[in-house]
């Protein structure tokens, strides 16, 4: 899952305004290997207030209206026998009135951060025959949650997803429309999310494909040192032979091509 962030305050400092900067982004990270391309316009990040649900629709409906044209170029150009075709188009959002707004105009993928704390969004799919990404999280999205400690993180987590999984089936959803994701970093400490890598077979419990964001987190900051996110994509790279080698299916990623050539050499070396 390739990251094209239409926003002026990534975290990476790869956002950007210019919907045709975004689809060439997407298209690059199509010819480098992504089957899955996440477009987002509001940062998630902590320390940036949010912007407002008319903004976040502005930039995201012009990539919206131009990404059959460019499925469309990207079919005739040369394919991996391995990638998915035509790849999916997940939008990174979890307010409900821009997802009323944006997936009757496309979209394959919800991926909704909020922790769905209600059925609404997936009513919202549902109703438009869209996938459903559940992340685990606490509290209200763009808040910082840094004091959160869990007393038994895998005890926290299965009841999440019980809980979850039931409210978006009783919404319209079928199992094939969820894909579920741990959070790593949202209301995560450092050890938190060690846990996670060491032990994410666990979530093979619920039989859904299971999404690691992986990419330049701030634990692979605090592991290695490394408050420049740019300079964290050979740790991004070892989080994902780590979640590969227990189930893991999807990896969330700025730098494709190397994840993607990543992928392919375990795959090779079985």
């Amino acid at each position: 899952m390739g990251i094209v962030n239409i926003n002026d305050d990534s975290f990476c400092g790869d956002g950007t305004l210019d919907p045709g900067m975004a689809l060439s982004q997407a298209a690059q990270m199509l010819r480098e290997g992504a089957d899955i391309i996440d477009i987002g316009a509001e940062s998630a990040r902590t320390n940036r207030g949010p912007i407002t649900v008319a903004e976040e629709i502005t930039r995201l409906m012009p990539f919206l209206k131009a990404w059959p044209q460019l499925i469309e170029a990207a079919s005739a150009s040369p394919w991996d026998s391995r990638q998915l075709s035509p790849p999916l188009l997940s939008i990174n959002t979890w307010r409900s009135e821009v997802i009323a707004a944006v997936l009757p105009h496309g979209g394959d993928l919800i991926n909704d951060i909020s922790a769905l704390p209600d059925a609404t969004n997936a009513r919202l799919c549902a109703e438009h025959d869209a996938s459903l990404l559940i992340m685990h999280s606490i509290g209200q999205p763009k808040v910082p949650h840094t004091h959160i400690k869990y007393p038994d993180l895998w005890q926290t987590l299965d009841s999440f997803f019980e809980e979850k999984i039931a409210l978006a089936l009783s919404a319209g959803l079928s199992p094939e429309q969820l894909v579920l994701d741990p959070g790593i970093d949202f209301a995560k400490q450092r050890e938190d999310n060690l846990e996670i890598y060491r032990h994410a077979e666990r979530l093979q419990k619920w039989q859904r494909p299971v999404l690691l964001p992986v990419s330049r987190k701030t634990v692979i900051g605090q592991v290695l040192d490394l408050p420049q996110a740019t300079d964290r994509d050979a740790g991004t790279l070892a989080c994902i032979v780590s979640g590969m080698n227990r189930g893991a299916q999807i990896f969330r990623v700025h730098n494709v091509q190397a994840a993607a050539q990543a992928v392919k050499i375990l795959h090779a070396a079985g």
